[in-house]
Formats: structure tokens, sequence, C-alpha cells
């Protein structure tokens, strides 16, 4: 009988479907396909290891040292801007949320306006069912175009309003206003919040900058 074609059959057909990402990301326990968001908290619990949620199968968090640097920076910076202006909260790689059921993301940075935390109250749950405004991804060595496409994709279909994609290696920042939608700046250019972060802007050179130099192989 052919099956459907999105039938996972293979390993092959697995990588695929979450991006082509590197194998060694994808964890076989519990069986891909069955896990649930108590394994992702677990994981993080016993190995403090971060997990993504994607089709019922966990995904290991690519992030090295430098590119947590990055995200530091990043997180200081909108963290600043947020306090001054009142606008909201920035967080950062522990900001575990559901953005849709069965779909668990870890953005490297987000920023959260007030008016999706009512109250001004922070999520008591481990994995709050919340969309930021913004989601940012600093790329790693095993992350995929198709990974991202995909990512891009899904935050954009729940409700995440811009999305920064950084390259390290390229000291470039892809910024998406849509999935369909984006442009590429280099480190002469600065990025610009928008209606999502009205006034917050940041030349990319300067953000390679605080971060400090990285060391050459």
């Amino acid at each position: 009988m052919v099956g459907r074609a999105d039938e996972i059959v293979t390993v092959a057909d697995l990588l695929k479907r979450l991006g082509g990402i590197p194998a060694e990301r994808v964890r076989l326990q519990p069986a891909p396909g069955t896990a649930t968001e108590q394994d992702v908290i677990a994981v993080e619990a016993r190995e403090n290891r971060l997990c993504e949620l994607i089709d019922g199968t966990l995904v290991e968090k690519a992030m090295g040292y430098y590119e947590g640097r990055l995200a530091a920076v990043l997180i200081q910076l909108l963290g600043n801007w947020a306090d001054e202006h009142d606008r909201g909260i920035a967080v950062g790689a522990d900001g575990t949320v559901r953005l849709m059921p069965g779909l668990v993301r870890i953005p490297d940075v987000s920023f959260t306006s007030w008016s999706r935390l009512p109250g001004r109250e922070l999520p008591l749950e481990p994995i709050p069912d919340l969309a930021p405004d913004l989601a940012v991804e600093v790329l790693s060595v095993s992350n995929t175009a198709a990974e991202m496409k995909r990512k891009v994709r899904e935050y954009f279909q729940s409700g995440v309003r811009l999305v920064w994609l950084m390259d390290p290696v390229a000291r470039e920042v892809t910024v998406f206003t849509s999935p369909n939608r984006s442009r590429v700046l280099n480190e002469g250019q600065v990025i610009e919040g928008g209606k999502v972060l009205p006034g917050f802007s940041l030349l990319v050179r300067e953000w390679f900058r605080r971060a400090g130099p990285r060391r050459q192989r």
C-alpha cells in the first residue's frame, strides 16, 4: 500500500520533515512522534539541555558560546529599551513557549509587549501558550536553511510580528516582516524595530562590537 506523502517511514524522512537538521540533535527517547511537553521539561531538569518539541519529536536547541554572547547583548539592549519606554519584557533561551498545540519553540531572544501579558503578569507555567512580538534566532553551524524557513513560517503563523535571524559567520541580520518578506542587513546597516519596537535601532556592527571579538581558527 502506498503511504501518504507526509508519512514518516525512515529516519531520513524524519530529518527532512524537521528541516534537514543533523541527526545528533534529534532525540530518540522518547520515540519520535510520541514526545510531549512534559518530556521537554524533564530533559531540561535532568540534563540541563534545551529541547524544542516538533511533531512529537524532541529536537535539541543549537547554540554555541559566541552565539550565546550575541544573544545576551541583544537581551540587554532590548531590556534597557523596554524599561525606558515601558513596553514589555525581553527574555533569552530559557523563554520556552508553546506557539501552537504540540509545537514548542525556544527563541534565542524574544520580546513580548505588555499587551500580550494580561495584567502585566508573567506566565506561571514553564511552557506558556504565548507568541512573542519579536523572535530572534542566532544561527549556529548545525542550523539549516530548511529548518529556519520552517521556524520563521511557524513564528508568523502563531502571531509573532517580527523575526530576526542573526548570522555570526556572514555578520548579517535578516529581518522578516512576514514569512515571504525579508531584508538582509550588513554590518554597516541599522536594524530598526518599526511598529513592533518603536524607536529601537541598532547598528549591526555595534551588536558585534559589544559581543567582543571572536577567536579565529
